[in-house]
Protein backbone atom coordinates (compact mmCIF):
# COMPACT_ATOMS: atom_id res chain seq x y z
CA UNK A 1 0.00 0.00 0.00
CA UNK A 2 1.43 3.33 -0.54
CA UNK A 3 2.16 5.93 2.23
CA UNK A 4 0.80 8.93 2.36
CA UNK A 5 4.02 10.66 0.46
CA UNK A 6 3.52 8.16 -2.55
CA UNK A 7 -0.11 9.72 -3.76
CA UNK A 8 1.06 11.32 -7.26
CA UNK A 9 -1.81 12.81 -9.45
CA UNK A 10 -2.62 12.25 -13.26
CA UNK A 11 -0.53 14.26 -15.69
CA UNK A 12 -4.23 15.86 -16.43
CA UNK A 13 -5.10 16.98 -13.24
CA UNK A 14 -1.11 17.92 -12.12
CA UNK A 15 -1.92 20.45 -15.52
CA UNK A 16 -4.95 21.33 -14.07
CA UNK A 17 -3.67 22.29 -10.75
CA UNK A 18 -0.69 24.47 -12.02
CA UNK A 19 -2.48 26.02 -14.00
CA UNK A 20 -4.45 27.46 -11.64
CA UNK A 21 -2.44 28.17 -8.85
CA UNK A 22 0.15 30.20 -11.19
CA UNK A 23 -3.63 32.30 -12.19
CA UNK A 24 -4.25 32.41 -8.67
CA UNK A 25 -0.59 33.39 -7.28
CA UNK A 26 -0.38 35.77 -10.49
CA UNK A 27 -3.64 37.78 -8.91
CA UNK A 28 -2.57 38.17 -5.53
CA UNK A 29 1.03 39.19 -5.79
CA UNK A 30 -0.27 41.60 -8.22
CA UNK A 31 -2.20 43.16 -5.58
CA UNK A 32 0.90 42.85 -3.32
CA UNK A 33 3.37 44.28 -5.63
CA UNK A 34 1.19 47.32 -6.98
CA UNK A 35 1.50 48.86 -3.47
CA UNK A 36 5.36 48.76 -4.13
CA UNK A 37 5.51 50.40 -7.16
CA UNK A 38 2.80 52.98 -6.11
CA UNK A 39 5.02 53.79 -3.31
CA UNK A 40 7.60 54.71 -5.30
CA UNK A 41 5.22 56.82 -7.64
CA UNK A 42 2.46 57.98 -5.80
CA UNK A 43 2.06 57.12 -2.48
CA UNK A 44 5.00 59.44 -1.47
CA UNK A 45 3.07 62.46 -2.60
CA UNK A 46 -0.16 61.82 -1.19
CA UNK A 47 0.28 60.39 1.59
CA UNK A 48 3.27 61.99 3.05
CA UNK A 49 2.98 65.49 1.12
CA UNK A 50 4.63 67.55 3.56
CA UNK A 51 8.28 65.70 3.62
CA UNK A 52 11.13 66.30 0.79
CA UNK A 53 10.60 63.91 -2.46
CA UNK A 54 13.26 61.77 -0.90
CA UNK A 55 12.02 61.89 2.52
CA UNK A 56 8.35 61.04 1.60
CA UNK A 57 9.45 58.09 -1.09
CA UNK A 58 11.26 56.69 2.69
CA UNK A 59 8.32 56.98 4.82
CA UNK A 60 6.50 55.72 1.69
CA UNK A 61 8.41 52.27 2.29
CA UNK A 62 8.59 52.24 5.77
CA UNK A 63 4.65 51.61 5.18
CA UNK A 64 5.69 49.19 2.18
CA UNK A 65 8.13 47.51 4.99
CA UNK A 66 5.28 47.09 7.54
CA UNK A 67 3.56 44.19 5.14
CA UNK A 68 6.36 42.35 5.13
CA UNK A 69 6.36 42.47 9.04
CA UNK A 70 2.97 40.93 8.83
CA UNK A 71 3.98 37.84 5.96
CA UNK A 72 5.79 35.51 9.46
CA UNK A 73 2.17 36.14 11.38
CA UNK A 74 0.31 34.89 8.26
CA UNK A 75 2.62 32.79 7.63
CA UNK A 76 2.66 30.96 11.13
CA UNK A 77 -1.67 31.08 11.11
CA UNK A 78 -2.18 29.65 7.44
CA UNK A 79 0.79 27.36 8.15
CA UNK A 80 -0.82 25.80 11.45
CA UNK A 81 -4.12 25.29 9.62
CA UNK A 82 -2.71 24.43 6.42
CA UNK A 83 -1.50 21.66 8.09
CA UNK A 84 -4.35 20.96 10.30
CA UNK A 85 -7.01 21.15 7.77
CA UNK A 86 -5.35 21.35 4.14
CA UNK A 87 -4.14 23.48 1.55
CA UNK A 88 -6.52 24.45 -0.19
CA UNK A 89 -8.85 26.49 2.06
CA UNK A 90 -6.20 28.53 2.77
CA UNK A 91 -5.51 29.27 -0.30
CA UNK A 92 -9.04 30.22 -0.78
CA UNK A 93 -9.20 32.77 2.47
CA UNK A 94 -5.83 34.59 1.67
CA UNK A 95 -7.20 35.38 -1.89
CA UNK A 96 -10.03 36.72 -0.14
CA UNK A 97 -7.93 38.83 2.20
CA UNK A 98 -5.41 40.39 -0.62
CA UNK A 99 -8.55 41.31 -2.78
CA UNK A 100 -10.27 43.18 -0.32
CA UNK A 101 -7.36 45.14 1.25
CA UNK A 102 -6.28 45.74 -2.72
CA UNK A 103 -10.02 46.88 -3.67
CA UNK A 104 -9.83 49.48 -0.24
CA UNK A 105 -6.42 50.88 -0.90
CA UNK A 106 -8.17 52.01 -4.42
CA UNK A 107 -10.88 53.64 -2.36
CA UNK A 108 -8.95 55.62 0.48
CA UNK A 109 -9.01 59.40 0.91
CA UNK A 110 -5.60 61.29 0.51
CA UNK A 111 -3.52 63.22 3.36
CA UNK A 112 -5.21 66.51 2.24
CA UNK A 113 -8.78 65.49 2.24
CA UNK A 114 -8.15 63.33 6.13
CA UNK A 115 -5.02 64.39 7.11
CA UNK A 116 -3.33 61.60 9.04
CA UNK A 117 -5.95 59.26 8.79
CA UNK A 118 -5.27 58.98 5.89
CA UNK A 119 -1.70 57.12 5.69
CA UNK A 120 -2.90 55.28 9.27
CA UNK A 121 -5.46 53.70 6.71
CA UNK A 122 -3.37 52.66 4.19
CA UNK A 123 -0.35 51.10 6.80
CA UNK A 124 -3.77 49.29 8.32
CA UNK A 125 -4.63 47.90 4.89
CA UNK A 126 -0.60 47.03 3.87
CA UNK A 127 -0.79 44.86 6.97
CA UNK A 128 -3.95 42.95 5.60
CA UNK A 129 -2.04 42.77 2.43
CA UNK A 130 0.88 41.44 4.13
CA UNK A 131 -1.11 38.86 6.43
CA UNK A 132 -2.73 37.62 3.55
CA UNK A 133 0.35 36.82 1.51
CA UNK A 134 2.25 35.19 4.43
CA UNK A 135 -0.07 32.67 3.74
CA UNK A 136 -0.47 32.30 -0.05
CA UNK A 137 3.08 31.19 -1.14
CA UNK A 138 3.02 28.20 0.97
CA UNK A 139 -0.07 26.94 -0.12
CA UNK A 140 0.30 27.34 -3.76
CA UNK A 141 3.50 26.00 -4.18
CA UNK A 142 2.96 22.80 -1.91
CA UNK A 143 -0.26 21.72 -3.26
CA UNK A 144 1.43 21.46 -6.77
CA UNK A 145 4.43 19.73 -5.04
CA UNK A 146 2.12 17.39 -3.62
CA UNK A 147 0.16 16.42 -6.95
CA UNK A 148 3.64 16.08 -8.43
CA UNK A 149 6.10 13.72 -8.66
CA UNK A 150 9.79 13.99 -7.64
CA UNK A 151 11.66 13.86 -10.82
CA UNK A 152 9.87 17.11 -12.03
CA UNK A 153 9.22 18.74 -8.88
CA UNK A 154 11.39 21.16 -9.82
CA UNK A 155 9.45 22.52 -12.46
CA UNK A 156 5.86 22.07 -11.75
CA UNK A 157 6.84 24.02 -8.77
CA UNK A 158 8.65 26.76 -10.33
CA UNK A 159 5.33 27.75 -12.09
CA UNK A 160 3.71 28.89 -9.04
CA UNK A 161 7.10 31.02 -8.38
CA UNK A 162 6.59 32.38 -12.34
CA UNK A 163 2.96 33.50 -11.25
CA UNK A 164 4.93 35.78 -8.83
CA UNK A 165 7.04 37.44 -11.06
CA UNK A 166 3.99 37.65 -13.70
CA UNK A 167 1.73 39.68 -10.55
CA UNK A 168 4.98 41.73 -10.71
CA UNK A 169 5.05 42.29 -14.39
CA UNK A 170 1.07 42.74 -14.52
CA UNK A 171 1.30 45.85 -11.85
CA UNK A 172 4.27 47.16 -13.87
CA UNK A 173 2.35 47.20 -17.35
CA UNK A 174 -0.99 48.76 -15.20
CA UNK A 175 0.76 51.44 -13.72
CA UNK A 176 2.78 52.14 -16.75
CA UNK A 177 0.08 51.84 -19.01
CA UNK A 178 -2.06 54.37 -16.95
CA UNK A 179 0.99 56.91 -16.44
CA UNK A 180 1.79 56.72 -20.37
CA UNK A 181 -1.67 57.28 -21.31
CA UNK A 182 -2.78 60.11 -18.77
CA UNK A 183 -1.35 63.49 -17.18
CA UNK A 184 0.49 63.34 -14.34
CA UNK A 185 -2.00 65.14 -12.95
CA UNK A 186 -4.59 62.93 -14.10
CA UNK A 187 -2.75 60.35 -12.97
CA UNK A 188 -2.20 61.43 -9.42
CA UNK A 189 -5.94 62.97 -9.25
CA UNK A 190 -7.72 59.23 -10.23
CA UNK A 191 -5.46 57.56 -11.79
CA UNK A 192 -3.23 55.83 -10.16
CA UNK A 193 -6.88 54.40 -8.22
CA UNK A 194 -7.58 52.21 -11.28
CA UNK A 195 -5.34 49.48 -10.76
CA UNK A 196 -6.00 49.12 -7.32
CA UNK A 197 -10.22 48.82 -8.04
CA UNK A 198 -9.98 46.62 -11.31
CA UNK A 199 -8.65 43.87 -8.28
CA UNK A 200 -11.88 43.02 -7.67
CA UNK A 201 -12.50 41.43 -10.77
CA UNK A 202 -9.23 39.65 -10.33
CA UNK A 203 -9.40 38.12 -7.29
CA UNK A 204 -13.29 36.75 -8.97
CA UNK A 205 -11.62 35.22 -11.40
CA UNK A 206 -9.29 33.64 -9.44
CA UNK A 207 -11.30 32.53 -6.79
CA UNK A 208 -13.30 30.75 -9.54
CA UNK A 209 -10.42 28.56 -10.72
CA UNK A 210 -8.73 27.93 -7.69
CA UNK A 211 -12.23 26.56 -6.41
CA UNK A 212 -12.24 23.75 -9.18
CA UNK A 213 -8.75 21.96 -7.67
CA UNK A 214 -8.75 19.44 -5.72
CA UNK A 215 -7.00 19.25 -2.18
CA UNK A 216 -3.10 17.97 -2.28
CA UNK A 217 -3.26 13.65 -2.39
CA UNK A 218 -0.54 13.65 -0.38
CA UNK A 219 -2.26 15.91 2.64
CA UNK A 220 -5.37 14.03 2.31
CA UNK A 221 -3.54 10.69 2.78
CA UNK A 222 -2.13 12.15 5.93
CA UNK A 223 -5.45 13.10 6.97
CA UNK A 224 -7.29 9.82 6.59
CA UNK A 225 -5.18 8.96 9.84
CA UNK A 226 -5.99 11.40 12.22
CA UNK A 227 -3.13 10.22 14.54
CA UNK A 228 -0.51 11.36 12.12
CA UNK A 229 -1.99 15.29 11.92
CA UNK A 230 0.43 17.34 14.64
CA UNK A 231 -1.15 19.34 16.93
CA UNK A 232 1.04 22.40 16.78
CA UNK A 233 3.21 22.35 13.14
CA UNK A 234 4.43 25.50 13.62
CA UNK A 235 6.03 24.60 17.10
CA UNK A 236 7.37 20.67 15.27
CA UNK A 237 8.97 22.54 12.70
CA UNK A 238 11.42 24.82 15.00
CA UNK A 239 11.87 21.79 17.35
CA UNK A 240 12.83 19.27 15.33
CA UNK A 241 13.67 21.10 11.67
CA UNK A 242 15.15 24.28 12.78
CA UNK A 243 18.70 23.91 11.05
CA UNK A 244 15.95 23.59 7.82
CA UNK A 245 14.58 26.97 8.91
CA UNK A 246 17.83 29.17 9.22
CA UNK A 247 19.39 27.47 5.57
CA UNK A 248 15.62 28.09 4.16
CA UNK A 249 15.89 31.82 5.77
CA UNK A 250 19.57 32.02 3.93
CA UNK A 251 18.57 30.80 0.84
CA UNK A 252 15.45 33.59 0.83
CA UNK A 253 17.94 36.24 1.91
CA UNK A 254 20.03 37.99 -1.31
CA UNK A 255 16.69 36.64 -3.20
CA UNK A 256 14.24 38.69 -1.70
CA UNK A 257 16.49 41.64 -1.17
CA UNK A 258 17.68 41.76 -4.74
CA UNK A 259 14.27 41.38 -5.68
CA UNK A 260 12.71 44.56 -4.27
CA UNK A 261 15.67 46.75 -5.22
CA UNK A 262 15.92 46.10 -8.77
CA UNK A 263 11.24 45.99 -8.73
CA UNK A 264 10.64 48.54 -6.65
CA UNK A 265 14.39 50.90 -5.66
CA UNK A 266 14.90 51.11 -9.27
CA UNK A 267 12.13 53.24 -9.70
CA UNK A 268 13.38 55.92 -7.36
CA UNK A 269 16.88 55.68 -8.43
CA UNK A 270 16.06 56.70 -11.98
CA UNK A 271 13.70 59.46 -11.55
CA UNK A 272 14.62 61.03 -8.58
CA UNK A 273 18.79 60.13 -8.54
CA UNK A 274 19.22 60.14 -12.72
CA UNK A 275 16.26 62.78 -13.57
CA UNK A 276 14.61 60.48 -16.14
CA UNK A 277 11.26 59.90 -16.83
CA UNK A 278 8.72 56.96 -14.66
CA UNK A 279 8.37 55.71 -17.86
CA UNK A 280 11.80 55.14 -18.68
CA UNK A 281 11.84 53.25 -15.29
CA UNK A 282 8.69 51.34 -15.85
CA UNK A 283 9.34 50.44 -19.00
CA UNK A 284 12.78 48.87 -18.41
CA UNK A 285 11.36 46.58 -15.13
CA UNK A 286 8.41 45.84 -17.44
CA UNK A 287 10.79 44.47 -19.93
CA UNK A 288 13.20 42.64 -17.38
CA UNK A 289 9.62 41.14 -15.76
CA UNK A 290 8.80 39.48 -18.92
CA UNK A 291 12.60 37.55 -19.29
CA UNK A 292 11.79 36.89 -15.85
CA UNK A 293 8.52 35.25 -15.58
CA UNK A 294 10.28 32.79 -19.00
CA UNK A 295 13.37 32.56 -16.74
CA UNK A 296 12.01 31.20 -13.56
CA UNK A 297 10.78 27.48 -14.86
CA UNK A 298 13.83 27.30 -16.74
CA UNK A 299 15.60 27.19 -13.87
CA UNK A 300 13.27 25.02 -11.94
CA UNK A 301 13.56 22.50 -14.90
CA UNK A 302 17.34 22.71 -14.64
CA UNK A 303 17.67 22.17 -10.95
CA UNK A 304 15.71 18.78 -11.86
CA UNK A 305 18.68 18.11 -14.04
CA UNK A 306 21.58 19.07 -12.19
CA UNK A 307 20.66 19.97 -8.73
CA UNK A 308 19.08 22.87 -6.68
CA UNK A 309 22.56 23.27 -4.84
CA UNK A 310 24.08 24.55 -7.44
CA UNK A 311 21.39 26.22 -9.87
CA UNK A 312 21.05 28.05 -6.32
CA UNK A 313 24.11 28.95 -5.74
CA UNK A 314 25.15 30.20 -9.34
CA UNK A 315 22.34 32.49 -9.39
CA UNK A 316 23.33 34.00 -5.99
CA UNK A 317 27.33 33.94 -6.89
CA UNK A 318 26.39 35.80 -10.46
CA UNK A 319 24.06 38.33 -8.06
CA UNK A 320 27.16 39.37 -6.28
CA UNK A 321 28.82 40.42 -9.12
CA UNK A 322 25.82 41.61 -11.21
CA UNK A 323 25.35 44.51 -8.15
CA UNK A 324 27.93 46.73 -9.35
CA UNK A 325 27.52 46.01 -13.33
CA UNK A 326 23.57 46.74 -12.28
CA UNK A 327 24.26 50.21 -10.93
CA UNK A 328 26.87 51.12 -12.81
CA UNK A 329 24.69 50.62 -15.97
CA UNK A 330 21.64 52.55 -14.38
CA UNK A 331 24.13 55.56 -14.20
CA UNK A 332 24.78 55.50 -17.75
CA UNK A 333 21.05 57.03 -17.89
CA UNK A 334 20.57 55.00 -21.73
CA UNK A 335 17.79 53.80 -21.25
CA UNK A 336 18.54 50.38 -23.54
CA UNK A 337 21.25 50.09 -20.77
CA UNK A 338 18.88 50.56 -18.05
CA UNK A 339 17.01 47.62 -19.77
CA UNK A 340 19.92 45.68 -19.24
CA UNK A 341 20.85 46.26 -15.84
CA UNK A 342 17.24 45.00 -14.83
CA UNK A 343 17.17 42.06 -17.13
CA UNK A 344 20.72 40.82 -16.04
CA UNK A 345 19.34 40.83 -12.69
CA UNK A 346 16.06 39.66 -12.82
CA UNK A 347 17.92 35.99 -14.63
CA UNK A 348 20.08 35.48 -11.80
CA UNK A 349 17.31 36.28 -9.46
CA UNK A 350 15.05 33.48 -11.65
CA UNK A 351 17.93 31.18 -10.91
CA UNK A 352 17.37 31.32 -7.18
CA UNK A 353 13.77 31.48 -7.41
CA UNK A 354 13.35 29.27 -10.00
CA UNK A 355 13.99 26.09 -7.92
CA UNK A 356 13.43 27.83 -4.33
CA UNK A 357 9.69 26.19 -3.65
CA UNK A 358 11.03 22.46 -4.17
CA UNK A 359 14.13 23.20 -2.07
CA UNK A 360 11.97 24.59 0.82
CA UNK A 361 9.19 21.48 0.20
CA UNK A 362 11.72 19.22 1.00
CA UNK A 363 13.41 20.21 3.77
CA UNK A 364 10.33 19.45 5.50
CA UNK A 365 7.64 16.41 6.47
CA UNK A 366 4.27 16.60 4.92
CA UNK A 367 3.42 16.99 8.86
CA UNK A 368 4.71 20.14 9.50
CA UNK A 369 5.34 21.00 5.55
CA UNK A 370 3.29 24.19 5.46
CA UNK A 371 4.56 25.67 8.72
CA UNK A 372 8.19 25.21 8.03
CA UNK A 373 8.48 26.31 4.48
CA UNK A 374 6.40 29.23 5.66
CA UNK A 375 8.79 30.37 8.34
CA UNK A 376 11.44 29.97 6.04
CA UNK A 377 10.41 32.17 3.38
CA UNK A 378 8.36 34.13 5.12
CA UNK A 379 10.54 34.80 8.32
CA UNK A 380 13.27 36.09 6.36
CA UNK A 381 11.15 38.76 4.63
CA UNK A 382 11.15 41.28 7.48
CA UNK A 383 15.08 41.38 7.08
CA UNK A 384 15.18 41.25 3.74
CA UNK A 385 12.69 42.47 1.15
CA UNK A 386 10.81 44.91 3.41
CA UNK A 387 13.70 46.57 4.54
CA UNK A 388 15.63 46.89 1.18
CA UNK A 389 14.07 49.67 -0.57
CA UNK A 390 13.86 51.43 2.56
CA UNK A 391 17.84 50.97 3.52
CA UNK A 392 18.42 51.75 -0.38
CA UNK A 393 16.84 55.07 -0.28
CA UNK A 394 18.40 55.74 3.03
CA UNK A 395 21.96 54.61 1.58
CA UNK A 396 21.09 57.27 -1.60
CA UNK A 397 20.10 59.79 0.41
CA UNK A 398 23.18 59.89 2.48
CA UNK A 399 25.98 59.41 -0.37
CA UNK A 400 23.59 59.60 -3.65
CA UNK A 401 25.78 56.83 -5.21
CA UNK A 402 24.68 53.19 -6.34
CA UNK A 403 27.92 51.72 -4.88
CA UNK A 404 26.99 51.54 -1.41
CA UNK A 405 23.88 49.62 -2.52
CA UNK A 406 25.87 47.86 -4.48
CA UNK A 407 27.84 46.52 -1.76
CA UNK A 408 25.08 45.50 0.27
CA UNK A 409 23.13 43.69 -2.52
CA UNK A 410 26.66 41.75 -2.40
CA UNK A 411 26.56 41.08 0.69
CA UNK A 412 23.61 39.63 0.95
CA UNK A 413 24.33 37.34 -2.36
CA UNK A 414 27.03 35.97 -0.52
CA UNK A 415 25.56 34.82 2.91
CA UNK A 416 22.92 33.13 0.53
CA UNK A 417 25.56 31.80 -1.94
CA UNK A 418 26.72 30.09 1.28
CA UNK A 419 23.23 28.85 2.17
CA UNK A 420 22.84 27.09 -0.95
CA UNK A 421 26.54 25.68 -0.90
CA UNK A 422 25.85 23.96 3.20
CA UNK A 423 22.13 22.59 2.31
CA UNK A 424 21.78 19.11 1.03
CA UNK A 425 20.76 17.93 -1.86
CA UNK A 426 17.27 16.89 -1.96
CA UNK A 427 16.84 16.75 -6.00
CA UNK A 428 14.63 13.98 -6.98
CA UNK A 429 13.38 12.85 -3.37
CA UNK A 430 10.14 11.44 -2.77
CA UNK A 431 7.87 12.55 -0.08
CA UNK A 432 7.62 9.52 1.42
CA UNK A 433 11.08 8.99 1.18
CA UNK A 434 11.39 12.46 3.16
CA UNK A 435 9.27 11.67 5.54
CA UNK A 436 10.62 8.60 6.37
CA UNK A 437 14.00 10.43 7.44
CA UNK A 438 12.04 12.28 9.95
Amino acid sequence: MATPSDAVSSPATIRKVVGASIIGTTIEWYDFFLYGTAAALVFNRLFFPESDPLVGTMLAFATYALGFFARPLGGIVFGHYGDRIGRKRLLMLSLLLMGGATVLIGCLPTYDQVGLWAPAMLVALRLIQGFAVGGEWGGAVLIVAEHGDAARRGFWTSWPQAGVAAGSLLASAVLTLMAVTQSEADFLAWGWRVPFLISVVLIGVGYWIRSAVDESPTFKALAAEQAALPRAPVVEAIRKRPWAIVVGGGLKFAENISYYIVSVFTITYVTQKLGLSRGTALNAILIASAVHVVSIPFFGWLSDRVGRRPVYAAGAFGMMLWAFAFFALLDTADPRLIVLACVGALVFHAAMYGPQAAFLAEMFPTRMRYSGASLAYQVTSIFAGSLAPLIAAALLAATMSGTPIAIYVATASLITGIAALVARETRGKTFAEIDAES
